[in-house]
């Protein structure tokens, strides 16, 4: 059994996110998925999501592809995560191309493309503005 691991935060949810889930899972048999708490999203965008943490991992819980969730509370823990969960690939957007790529002794890792036009802050502004 092959084991995946991806981490966002996943506010705002929308197609974008589907999408790379949908492609993660297709690394393997398994999809465990690292949700940000709401206190690392503050620290990584400067600011809260629009969703509660305990809502966006309801959310991405219901996701087909989706096998487990868990609550990331650090950047810094990655491999932590990885260890625990006994992953085999990491999976991240292109967005974060080269960050991960100290864990590679320990886990394969794969950046994929976005989807182009959709992100959670353009999602956001549109709404703003409306």
């Amino acid at each position: 059994m092959k084991n995946i691991i991806t981490f966002g935060t996943f506010d705002v949810f929308h197609v974008g996110h589907l999408n790379i889930l949908r492609r993660a899972k297709s690394f393997g048999d398994r999809l465990i998925v690292g949700v940000s708490s709401d206190a690392l999203n503050l620290k990584k965008k400067g600011r809260y999501p629009i969703y509660a943490e305990q809502d966006r991992l309801s959310i991405i819980q219901g996701i087909r592809y989706v096998d487990s969730v868990f609550l990331e509370e650090s950047l810094e823990l990655k491999e932590d995560y990885i260890k625990r969960y006994s992953a085999d690939v990491l999976v991240m957007g292109d967005d974060w191309q080269g960050k991960f790529d100290y864990l590679s002794p320990l886990i394969d890792i794969v950046y994929l493309e976005r989807t182009p036009s959709v992100s959670t802050t353009s999602v956001i502004e549109v709404i703003k503005n409306v």
